[in-house]
């Protein structure tokens, strides 16, 4: 927040107050960009994934933007270093994640390509939701239109998984079906001719878990 005051000399200054006051609704935003270590996120996708107001948001983003807590970027939004700081830290009962996909990537493709391929994208009922980076590596996240199932993909060097977040007592098969679907667009990324069929090398599918 800032605000003014005057100098001996009857000038006013700016003077930046390191309290910003958030309403419930900022701080669950802010919360839940946190608890997604969402690096880049995109309106859309942070809609879907609070289930809240297309309006609303827009006025909370807004409101945060004027108080430098995010900004707006070429591939979103993202939090600023006093969004990070005034962020409520997340909560250690955070939602599980199931493991869906665990593959080896061909040693000779461009990763970077295929990830470049894959950002801001909609696949199917995958909605393009942002992405977190760290030194771990890259996730990918997207959320389907009607269950509201979060689907990341995370790529370290040539190792690809992709796990789903399901959220009550949603059908887990839409979440492997939906993971199965970005397979299958990852790999038609770098599938030319010259590779053929055989684009992916498994490491482990989970099929002795219920989906019913």
């Amino acid at each position: 927040m800032v605000t003014t005051k005057e100098n001996p000399l009857g000038f006013p200054e700016l003077v930046e107050s390191g309290e910003i006051e958030l309403t419930p609704r900022d701080s669950n935003i802010l919360q839940a960009i946190q608890e997604e270590g969402l690096t880049v996120f995109a309106f859309d996708g942070l809609k879907r994934l609070l289930g809240v107001h297309q309006e609303m948001l827009s006025r909370v983003l807004d409101r945060l933007e004027d108080e430098g807590l995010v900004e707006k970027v070429s591939e979103g939004y993202r939090l600023t270093v006093r969004g990070n700081q005034q962020a409520p830290r997340p909560l250690s009962s955070t939602q599980p994640r199931i493991p869906i996909v665990q593959s080896l990537l061909p040693h000779d493709i461009d990763v970077q390509r295929i990830i470049a391929g894959l950002k801001g994208r909609w696949f199917g009922s995958l909605r393009w939701l942002g992405y977190s980076q760290n030194e771990e590596g890259l996730v990918l996240k997207w959320i389907t239109e009607e269950d509201s199932i979060q689907i990341d993909a995370k790529f370290t060097e040539n190792y690809l998984s992709i796990d789903a977040k399901v959220g009550g007592e949603r059908d887990t098969s839409q979440a492997v079906k939906a993971s199965h679907q970005l397979m299958g667009h990852i790999s038609r990324l770098y599938g030319g001719p010259r590779r053929g069929r055989n684009m992916l090398t498994p490491v482990a599918f989970f099929p002795d878990m219920s989906f019913a």
